[in-house]
C-alpha cells in the first residue's frame, strides 16, 4: 500500500489562546467549523462525532453520529436505546467521543461517564426533527439484522401510511426505544495539528466538581504529541 504523506500545517494551539473552560473552546472550535463548512465546503458535516463504547468482553466498538448537545453538563446525541451502543452503554456506561476536522488540522476528544437524557428533553428533539426521520427512528430497529433493503422500505411505508405527514411536530409519536445519551467529560482534550508531527495537546482535566463552563473544575496540562 502507497503511503500519502502530508504534512499539516496548521497553526495548533497554545496555552495563551486557550479560552478558559473546556466549553467555551469547543464550542469556538464547532462555531469555527460549522462557518467553514457554510463557507468552503471543505469540512463536511462539521457535528459529525465519534462514539467509542466497550462490549461485554473488552471489545470496543466505534460508530459515527451527528453531536446534538454541548452544553455545560457535557455532550450528548440521540439513537436507539436498544442498539448495540444503546446496550453498551446500559452495561457499562461510560464512552470516549470524538469531534475531527481534518481540513482544519482540528480534533476534540471528550471522556468520561455516561447518562440517558431525559425523556421531556428527547421527546422535544424528536419533535424538531424532520418528519422522515421520525418515521425512520420507528422503522429501523438499530443493530438487529434485516433480510433486505426493500424489506425496510416496505416498513417505512407502512409506517409513513400510519402516521401521515400532517406538517405537525406531534404527527408522529416518540417511539419508547429512541432515546439520548449525554457524556459528562472528566477530560477534554484539544488537539492542533502541526508540521512535521509536532502537534499541540493540550488537555483539561477535571479536579472538582462543576459543569464545561466552569474554570475551577479544570486544569490544563500539555501532552506531547
Amino acid at each position: 500500500m502507497g503511503e500519502a504523506r502530508v504534512d499539516y500545517d496548521g497553526e495548533g494551539i497554545c496555552e495563551d489562546g486557550l479560552l478558559p473552560t473546556p466549553l467555551a473552546q469547543a464550542r469556538a472550535w464547532l462555531d469555527a467549523a460549522v462557518e467553514r463548512a457554510a463557507s468552503s465546503g471543505d469540512v463536511p458535516e462539521p457535528t459529525a462525532v465519534s462514539v467509542a463504547t466497550v462490549d461485554a468482553g473488552g471489545l470496543p466498538n466505534v460508530r459515527t453520529v451527528l453531536l446534538r448537545v454541548l452544553d455545560e453538563r457535557g455532550v450528548g446525541f440521540y439513537t436507539g436505546l436498544t442498539s448495540t451502543k444503546g446496550r453498551e452503554l446500559a452495561a457499562h456506561p461510560a464512552a470516549a467521543v470524538s469531534l475531527t476536522w481534518p481540513s482544519m488540522y482540528r480534533a476534540v476528544r471528550f471522556r468520561g461517564p455516561v447518562s440517558e437524557l431525559g425523556r421531556e428533553e428527547v421527546a422535544a428533539y424528536f419533535r424538531s426533527r424532520p418528519w422522515g426521520s421520525r418515521i425512520s427512528a420507528w422503522t429501523s430497529r438499530q443493530s438487529e439484522p434485516v433480510g433486505s433493503r426493500a424489506e425496510l422500505e416496505a416498513e417505512y411505508e407502512r409506517l409513513a401510511a400510519r402516521w401521515p405527514d400532517t406538517g405537525s411536530a406531534d404527527d408522529v409519536p416518540v417511539p419508547d426505544a429512541w432515546g439520548g445519551y449525554l457524556v459528562t467529560p472528566d477530560e477534554v482534550e484539544f488537539w492542533g495539528g502541526r508540521r512535521n508531527r509536532l502537534h499541540d495537546r493540550l488537555v483539561f482535566t477535571r479536579v472538582g466538581p462543576g459543569g464545561m463552563d466552569e474554570a475551577s473544575a479544570w486544569a490544563v496540562s500539555r501532552r506531547q504529541p
